[in-house]
This record gives C-alpha cells, sequence and structure tokens, in this order.
C-alpha cells in the first residue's frame, strides 16, 4: 500500500484534477489518496466561520454562493452532460449543509464542521469523476477513522484500528479520503490545523505501514533555500528525517511541521513531487544518509523575542525553572533560547497569552519584548562539523542579528533578525554558502 496526498493547488481546478488522475493512473497500486480541498476553498470557509460568529447573514450568503459557484465550474468542465446534474445537486446539498451549521447555534465544533467541508466536497466530486471515467475508488469518510486524539501525539493505533476494517470491507486498488480532518481526544471533530492533510498521509501511512508516501504539491521537491525571495535555488535529492522535520518546523512552506513525525521509527520514505512536472526527481525524505553537512536554509515569520533580565541577586537558584513554568502554564511553546549569568533571550511564535506571560515573569524579572522577527534557520546533518559553516556567522557584519543559537543541535542553526532584513538574510546566506562565486557585497 503507499499513500498519496494532493494539496489544495494540484485539485484547484478540472485541468489540474485531470492531471491528478493520470498520476494516479501510473503509480503502483494499491493506494490511499488524501486530498485537500480546492485551493481557496478553505480560506472561505475561514471566512464563512467569522460570518457565523458575527451572524452577518449576508457575508454568509456571500461565501455560499462563491463555493458554489467553485465547485460547479469544475464540474461543468469534468463531467458529461448527463451526469452534471446529479453532481451539482450533490453540491447543493453540501452547501445547504454548510448554511444550517453556520447560521445554527455556535458549539465547540462548528469551526471544525465548517472548515472540513471543502475537503468532503472535493473529494466526493473526485469519486464521481473517477466512476465517470471508470476508475473503481472507494470513497472513505476521514472522520470515521482519524482518532488521532492529541494533533502533537497523534494515536496511530486508535486510526490502525478503526481503518483496517473499513479497507477489508471494501477491498480495492484506489481509495479516496480527505486530509485536514480528525477526531480529538474527545472524540469530537477537530482539524490537524493548516496545511495539515501532509501530516494526514503520514498518519494514514504509519497506521497501514505503507510501503511509501507521496506528497504532490505545486514544487519540484524541497528546494535548499525559498525560491520566492532567493533566485536559482535548487531542489534537494535527498533529506534525513531530521533535516526535513527541521527544515519544516522552521518555514519550509512545502511540508506540514509534523509530517515525518509518524514515519520516523516506521522507516516509511516521503517523497516530494511536483503535479505539474510528475518526471522531475522531487525529494526523497528517509534515513538513508547521501551526505552529511549544509543542506538548505528556511525562514519562520511571525516570531516574538523576549529578554528577561532577573531583579533579583546574581546566579538566583531556580531562576530559569520559574521562567518556563510560566511559559508551561501558558501551553506556550519556546523556539530559540540563549542565556547568560542574569538575562535569558526566548522566542515564541504563539501570543495567544503573551499578556499574562508578561504580567507574571515581571513580579520577578525585567521583561522586554520585541515583535516582527523571523528565525532563519540553516540546516544540515551534523551541520556543526561541516567546515564551510562558519561563512553563515560573517553575516554579523551587514544584518542586525538579535539571537544566534549554536550546539543545540548537530544538525541546525538558527538565527533570528528583524523580519524586515529576512529577505537579505536568506540572499546574503545563499550567496556565502551555496554560490561558489563568493559572497554579495
Amino acid at each position: 500500500m503507499n499513500v498519496l496526498k494532493f494539496g489544495g493547488t494540484s485539485v484547484g481546478s478540472a485541468q489540474n484534477i485531470r492531471k491528478v488522475v493520470e498520476i494516479l493512473s501510473v503509480t503502483e497500486k494499491p493506494k490511499i489518496v488524501v486530498l485537500s480541498a480546492m485551493s481557496g476553498v478553505t480560506n472561505l470557509l475561514v471566512s464563512l466561520n467569522q460570518a457565523s460568529i458575527d451572524k452577518d447573514l449576508a457575508q454568509i450568503t456571500n461565501v455560499l454562493e462563491q463555493l458554489q459557484a467553485k465547485h460547479f465550474e469544475a464540474i461543468e468542465d469534468l463531467f458529461t452532460a448527463e451526469n452534471q446534474p446529479e453532481t451539482k445537486a450533490q453540491i447543493e446539498t453540501f452547501v445547504a449543509a454548510l448554511q444550517e451549521i453556520a447560521t445554527g447555534g455556535r458549539t465547540l465544533t462548528t469551526y471544525a464542521e465548517l472548515v472540513t467541508y471543502g475537503e468532503t466536497m472535493l473529494t466526493w466530486m473526485f469519486s464521481r469523476f473517477l466512476d465517470q471515467e471508470n476508475v473503481s475508488n472507494v470513497l472513505l469518510n476521514a472522520s470515521t477513522f482519524m482518532n488521532v486524539g492529541s494533533v502533537e501525539n497523534p494515536n496511530i493505533e486508535a486510526v490502525a484500528e478503526a481503518l483496517a476494517p473499513q479497507l477489508a470491507e471494501n477491498p480495492s486498488d484506489l481509495y479516496i479520503t480527505q486530509g485536514f480532518v480528525c477526531r480529538d481526544e474527545r472524540g469530537a471533530l477537530a482539524t490537524l490545523k493548516r496545511g495539515g492533510s501532509d501530516f494526514s498521509a503520514t498518519i494514514i501511512a504509519a497506521a497501514v505501514d505503507a510501503a511509501g508516501v507521496q506528497i504532490w504539491t505545486d514544487i519540484d521537491g524541497l528546494h535548499n533555500n525559498d525560491p520566492r525571495y532567493v533566485q536559482e535555488t535548487q531542489p534537494i535529492e535527498h533529506l534525513t528525517y531530521n533535516e526535513a522535520a527541521e527544515l519544516a518546523y522552521f518555514g519550509a512552506k512545502i511540508l506540514h511541521p509534523q509530517t515525518v513525525a509518524p514515519v520516523i521509527d516506521r522507516d516509511i520514505p516521503v517523497w516530494l513531487k511536483n503535479t505539474f512536472e510528475p518526471s522531475a526527481a522531487g525529494t526523497k525524505i528517509s534515513n538513508e544518509y547521501h551526505n552529511r553537512g549544509l543542506k538548505a536554509i528556511s525562514a519562520k515569520d511571525g516570531i516574538t523575542a523576549i529578554k528577561i533580565k532577573s531583579n533579583r541577586m546574581l546566579g538566583a537558584h531556580g531562576f530559569l525553572r520559574t521562567i518556563f513554568e510560566v511559559f508551561d502554564r501558558h501551553e506556550t511553546s519556546i523556539d530559540m533560547i540563549t542565556t547568560s549569568e542574569v538575562a535569558i533571550s526566548l522566542t515564541i511564535d504563539d501570543t495567544r497569552n503573551l499578556k499574562a506571560i508578561i504580567t507574571e515573569l515581571s513580579v520577578i524579572a525585567e521583561v522586554t519584548v520585541e515583535e516582527d522577527h523571523s528565525i532563519i534557520c540553516i540546516v544540515g546533518e551534523n551541520l556543526i562539523a561541516d567546515h564551510e559553516s562558519y561563512k553563515a556567522f560573517g553575516i554579523l557584519n551587514s544584518i542586525p542579528v538579535r539571537m544566534i543559537a549554536y550546539g543545540g543541535s548537530n544538525n541546525n542553526i538558527s538565527l533570528l533578525v528583524p523580519t524586515r532584513e529576512k529577505i537579505n538574510t536568506l540572499q546574503y546566506l545563499n550567496a556565502q554558502l551555496f554560490q561558489l562565486e563568493g559572497a554579495i557585497a
């Protein structure tokens, strides 16, 4: 069994959906295909949720009309005249259900019920299109088996226990299901957060002990720098799980941060492939070591730096423990940390509880907060032993680096810079570390 995931851009139009079907026709069987919503649909559903909160009936109607129109446009291109009425009628049924949820009373699951409907509509439409093309398939409802419990530590065994009977009762070479959808510790409908369809694919792969996972997007693998800001980046043919995890966590957009976690211990390889250039090699993520040292650079925005200076005596016992307990109480993760004898600097990307955190910390320390920063992450297996890594530190001559984390991981050097300097930093590091011509001035 293989698991293939196609993102929103890959299924964003009738033309692209045909490309996906072509890819499925030449990939190894049997397979489970995990699909995102059509590109732009989840954003519309998030706005529908806000309109529901605001009780804005005009906006609810507007969003529902846009959703129906987008799916109708694809149906008119994909389906024969004979099959269009039934297909459109089902989309209308989905839209009516969305309206009922959006205008009904708010519950703990209203958000998840609304924002996951994009995957429901797309997978139903995709399965029906395969039927029309005489491609045998089985449509699975992810909400009936994605019993992950904790999103941070998904219960693979629970997913496997619920999924196995469905596969056995409906034997097929091709299964279609939804990404992003899951059930939480209470068994309530929930999501794997934005971009979570990658995570869905590897959870399912772990549950069925798949031979491999293919994640199909609109770029030919993970590049050694961000191609949106740096010219002439190159796709990386091979990454270890650790390298991929570091890059994803620190901003590589092609991969959900938790994607590789479910498959590492099971040694299930993950390929990143390009839907629009399927012959491209892409990137293979596995336990294999092809070369050590520098591999890639990524950037994570929305970072807040917090400097905490003790107002007690030098070296006061328990200072660090007290600080960490504050962040733990407010369920706020720390990304980077540097310390001195009397002060600690750290970063967070979740500021929902920042005010309360500062209030508590101010009792024992002087607290300074700096927003609008980015973490630039330089990644490679055993990077700190790479003789070329020293070149990264030349950046101190030209960029106001706020923090440096070096040595905590053998595979990662992290720099904190103001977000306004992010592009300059990425370009500088690219020239220093990847271009033989040397550094830019």
